[in-house]
């Protein structure tokens, strides 16, 4: 009895754990280039059921009734890095990639990544994403990684990839890419990931004045919210019938 409250109870924690996932897409299904998480579960180890029932010989012996598990635990939350719909914004400084590939950007001394090209330039002239870090690219003339000043220039785009700037190509957009996105990557907040072996990408697909849309698909969403919420309410359900037979087996069968 008490292995099947034990049972349920870890399937609630489960369930809100991933409920707690599920609203966080639905927040961010408006949020530019968001990548939805979803969250893995799996069962404790299985468990060998037994006792000294059984009578051999006048001695009672190991009965082994079989394995059982004792409920579902947390295995890891992971990130779907499908690709979202890209939309025209008409802005110079809107760029999204299609296919496989992340904006380098720098906050203080530290290199991050993201998948939002909604840039804007900053009142001393630099590419920075909405939060202020700088974006990175390279010199076309010097070959260096370095954050990128526009000033006041007007901005084009090549279809090599070149940043031009009144009429002249001056920066490529930096763009790293990965092996493995979950191994390597960590979400860090604010649209950026913290990343480990990052490969420099010469060949991105990127498109400018565009954006790239969150991939979360608000239908199927709901579906799997209104699924967990259910299989919660039954997991409750099942602790509140077995507390209710403890109470009656301490109570009643008790004064027997």
């Amino acid at each position: 009895m008490i292995r099947s409250l034990y049972t349920a109870v870890s399937g609630m924690i489960a369930l809100e754990a991933k409920q707690d996932v599920i609203t966080n897409n639905m927040a961010n299904a408006n949020t530019t280039a968001y990548k939805a998480d979803d969250l893995k579960t799996k069962t404790f180890k299985e468990v060998m059921v037994q006792n000294r029932d059984k009578v051999v010989g006048g001695k009672n012996v190991t009965n082994k009734l079989g394995e059982i598990t004792l409920g579902t635990r947390i295995d890891e939350t992971y990130t779907k890095f499908t690709q979202g719909i890209t939309s025209s914004t008409d802005r110079d400084t809107d760029f999204a990639i299609e296919g496989r590939g992340f904006f380098t950007v720098q906050r203080g001394n530290n290199t991050y990544y993201t998948r939002d090209g909604h840039f804007n330039i900053n009142n001393e002239g630099y590419l920075v994403t909405d939060n202020g870090d700088y974006v990175m690219g390279r010199d076309i003339n010097t070959g260096a990684i370095t954050r990128m000043n526009f000033g006041s220039s007007k901005i084009t785009f090549d279809t090599n990839n070149n940043i031009v700037l009144n009429g002249i190509p001056r920066y490529q957009l930096a763009i790293s890419d990965f092996n493995d996105y979950n191994a390597n990557l960590t979400k860090m907040g604010d649209n950026l990931y913290r990343g480990n072996n990052a490969l420099a990408v010469n060949n991105a697909n990127i498109k400018h004045k565009y954006l790239e849309r969150s991939n979360v698909n608000l239908t199927n969403t709901m579906v799997d919210l209104m699924s967990t919420m259910r299989a919660f309410e039954t997991n409750q359900k099942m602790v509140q019938m077995v507390d209710d037979t403890l109470g009656k087996a301490a109570t009643q069968i008790g004064k027997v």
